[in-house]
């Protein structure tokens, strides 16, 4: 008789449209698929047949994801390569579901393998949002759900500064330049492309863990309001504000965007990748936002992440587990609806290729800290960030997903926009600070 391996091969087939593009390996000890002697190629484990289980209540990419999270499936090699070779084994097909005759005629083989049986419970901590979305209370409670996860792990998985968005890389990985001192020349970046002088007021829109915040008052004298929904943030923002004697310098809200006072105007805001939790319906109303809290000549850079023409961006498993209500649009529809606020774009620059690296930094230090990372969060939820971050390095890598910083001014009345005649100054000596 054949072993389980064997008999989940033709379902596997059928959905992925030709030869299972890894070896698999199945609870009973029984292996299919192509032979590699190098053990180049990953192993796909299915540890229990709760996986198919999964994969049946939930076909397609969040089955598979929980399949993954709950250690019922496991990858032994590297497991971006197992994602890589499923995405190139059927582009077109994947990460979405199967369609109904694929299901059906995966049935047989599910019902011999005795995977047949109720709804296996979700692993780990799924989003449960309630309401209209983009409400203020469902936002606050999208943004709590990934962001107050724990500031002990963020502080293990990232850079001394917390900065939890692209990095920019100035020169190779060699010589004691890593991603600390990418992340201090992109924050450098933004600060040079918004202008900041001493004195300067800042509005920085989604301050996260405070790196641009505390960065534009170290190190440029700039005046900063910064504005996050998540109360971790907020807390770990005003402790390191206290601790670097800044509070004349920086005020932190817990609160809305949508409740910054009307009056108040800025010389320059920004928003790193935050603009991704607005809502394709609420975005115009943003960018209205943002061009009134800029006095006329002011600049704003938004940093946000975008998605190819085609592509989907996201996916079930992105917000079901790590960015709930999250929306990503093409950088030309951005872009239109910044000039549709009245701001005028001036420059924009794609970051795609960064994003590579600092995701590939952040999944090193995962890995190699995975006890710790287990230790303050739990093995399932790390085992979603590894999850996560392999599968976001591919989509960056894929270009189904990009990175931008965009540059726009609100212009004066006489149409002037105080811009420089070229950018040059915002990259001359850039990453000589970072040493």
């Amino acid at each position: 008789m054949k072993g389980a391996a064997q008999r989940m091969t033709r379902p596997l087939e059928e959905i992925t449209g030709g030869p299972v593009p890894f070896r698999l390996r199945a609870w009973d000890g029984s292996e299919s698929g192509p032979a590699d002697p190098s053990g180049a190629l990953p192993v796909v484990v299915v540890r229990h047949r709760r996986a198919l289980r999964r994969l049946l209540w939930a076909p397609g990419e969040l089955g598979l994801a929980q399949a993954y999270i709950s250690g019922d499936l496991d990858v032994e090699g590297d497991l971006g390569q197992a994602l890589r070779a499923l995405w190139s084994a059927a582009p077109r097909d994947l990460p979405g579901p199967p369609g109904p005759r694929q299901l059906l005629r995966a049935v047989p083989a599910a019902v011999s393998l005795g995977a047949l049986g109720p709804r296996p419970p979700a692993p780990g901590r799924p989003a449960r949002l309630f309401g209209a979305t983009h409400t203020t209370a469902r936002d606050r409670a999208a943004i709590s759900h990934h962001y107050d996860l724990s500031n002990d792990f963020y502080r293990l998985l990232l850079d001394p500064a917390m900065a939890y968005s692209c990095a920019y890389f100035t020169r190779p990985g060699t010589g004691g330049y890593g991603l600390a001192q990418a992340q201090y020349d992109k924050l450098e970046l933004v600060c040079r492309k918004v202008g900041l002088r001493p004195g300067a007021r800042l509005l920085d829109i989604g301050c996260g863990w405070g790196s641009l915040t505390l960065h534009a008052a170290r190190h440029h004298g700039a005046r900063v309001t910064a504005v996050t929904l998540a109360r971790e943030q907020r807390d770990h923002v005003e402790a390191r504000v206290k601790e670097e004697g800044l509070d004349h310098l920086v005020e932190v809200r817990l609160s809305h965007y949508r409740d910054l006072e009307p009056g108040e105007t800025y010389d320059a805001v920004t928003t790193i990748e935050m603009g991704e939790h607005v809502g394709d319906v609420e975005y115009p109303g943003f960018t209205r936002l943002i061009h009134d809290r800029l006095r006329p000549g002011g600049r704003a850079l938004v940093q946000q992440m975008s998605r190819g023409a085609h592509a989907p961006g996201g996916g079930a498993f992105i917000e079901t587990y790590i960015a709930p209500d999250m929306h990503m649009r093409p950088l030309g529809e951005t872009v239109g609806l910044l000039e549709g606020a009245g701001l005028e774009v001036r420059h924009t620059e794609s970051l795609r290729e960064h994003y590579v690296r600092t995701v590939a930094a952040w999944a090193d230090t995962l890995e190699e800290r995975w006890d710790e990372a287990v230790a303050l969060v739990g093995e399932v939820t790390a085992r979603v960030w590894r999850l996560y971050l392999a599968g976001g390095s591919l989509a960056f890598d894929q270009r189904r997903m990009g990175v931008d910083q965009i540059l726009a001014v609100r212009p004066g009345r006489d149409g002037s926009s105080a811009m420089p005649a070229t950018p040059a100054a915002w990259y001359d000596g850039l990453g000589e600070a970072a040493r």
